[in-house]
């Protein structure tokens, strides 16, 4: 089974980038096609001489690499120019244009779908509201033309798998597909309990504004409690200004640092609606327990009244009541650390090992039933 690999593209590390590394670990041999490589910008294991990367013709644009968000208008066209055609199995890993690729009809073309363009479909609003004045009505002519691109792009795909069922559901909606779900990898075992635990919660978050951490920072400044906040972005002086004197921002912080940081936090708050979580998930890992906004991935990751609980409305007045709710049960690190476990690489790795052979053999039946 010749098998090549899509990924929207390698410019920075997060989660995306954490299940591209694993899936090329399944399928070592696979090349990756991408839109944009910048190995100086990510770990070694990312780098040239472990990666067969190939990128498109994005990539001798100088500059390009640091400057993608302003190609998107070219992302459909970069990934459209790939030749696939010596590829018995295609997997995309897209969150915008990767599963775009054009492939023949004997080659199966699976993806793997953090979400539907979250600046198209989920979100036109939000990320309209963040460019300047003058350029929204060419943002907002942008966002249409590539949601009809999107939309044609997504019929291409033999087979979505999608990382949670959140996501499962705005395929369904946007995209008109079906989905498998299979759960991103997590590396569980990096992390354990601490022995004791201390009084302080914890945010550990990009500082933009669909994560609300400025809500946890005010939430907690109103009850008086002690948090961290792990993260750096733009949203950094809104999160100041609602911060108390008990909010402590934190900046960057090394993985070393953040793990031990949720082995010994009283909580994890986890303002914002996600397609999956990561942050959640190793927390719990960690013996952490999380408070949640009701809505999105966490509440797949997290049991209410178990590993965590929710908050119904993106208010500090609700935040406020889960806090008050949350002091008053006694909870367990170890059920958090056994609930995480549901999410670990090997969970990922048996779950996307099994099916993508599977869903060959069953492309290579149905291509052989048609030529009868």
């Amino acid at each position: 089974m010749r098998l090549a690999l899509v990924h929207d593209w390698l410019t920075n590390l997060a989660g995306a980038e954490r299940v591209i590394l694993a899936l090329h670990e399944q399928w070592p041999e696979a090349p990756i096609f991408t839109s944009l490589y910048d190995p100086t910008a990510l770990p070694p294991e990312y780098g040239p001489d472990r990666l067969d990367v190939r990128t498109a013709w994005l990539q001798r644009i100088p500059g390009a690499a640091s400057h993608w968000r302003w190609l998107m208008p070219l992302m459909p066209g970069a990934f459209e120019s790939f030749d696939l055609g010596g590829y018995d199995v295609v997997l995309s890993s897209a969150h915008a244009c990767a599963k775009g690729v054009i492939t023949r009809a004997e080659t199966c073309h699976l993806c793997y779908c953090y979400t539907p363009i979250r600046y198209v479909w989920e979100m036109p609003g939000e990320y309209l509201a963040e460019a300047p004045p003058w350029m929204r009505p060419l943002f907002a002519l942008l966002q249409r033309r590539l949601r009809l691109w999107d939309y044609t792009a997504a019929q291409r795909v033999d087979r979505f798998i999608a990382i949670s069922e959140t996501v499962r559901r705005r395929i369904e909606k946007h995209y008109r597909r079906s989905a498998d779900v299979i759960y991103p990898p997590v590396d569980t075992g990096r992390f354990a309990p601490a022995p004791e635990r201390d009084d302080y919660y914890l945010v550990v978050s990009r500082l933009v504004g669909y994560k609300r951490v400025a809500l946890a920072a005010a939430a907690c400044a109103e009850l008086g409690r002690p948090l961290k906040i792990v993260g750096v972005g733009p949203e950094e002086a809104a999160v100041r200004a609602a911060a108390g004197p008990d909010v402590e921002l934190r900046g960057w912080r090394s993985d070393e640092e953040v793990r031990e940081l949720m082995s010994r936090a009283r909580a994890l708050i986890f303002a914002g609606i996600e397609d999956f979580g990561l942050t959640p998930v190793e927390a719990q890992a960690a013996g952490c327990p999380v408070i949640a906004f009701g809505q999105g991935g966490a509440t797949e990751t997290v049991v209410d009244g178990e590993t965590g609980l929710f908050f119904a409305e993106p208010t500090v007045a609700s935040l406020v009541d889960a806090v008050r709710r949350f002091e008053a049960v006694e909870w367990e690190p170890a059920r958090c650390a056994v609930n995480a476990r549901r999410f670990d690489r090997s969970v990922f790795d048996q779950r996307i090992g099994e099916l993508v052979p599977a869903a060959w053999a069953e492309h290579q039946a149905a291509l052989g039933r048609g030529a009868r």
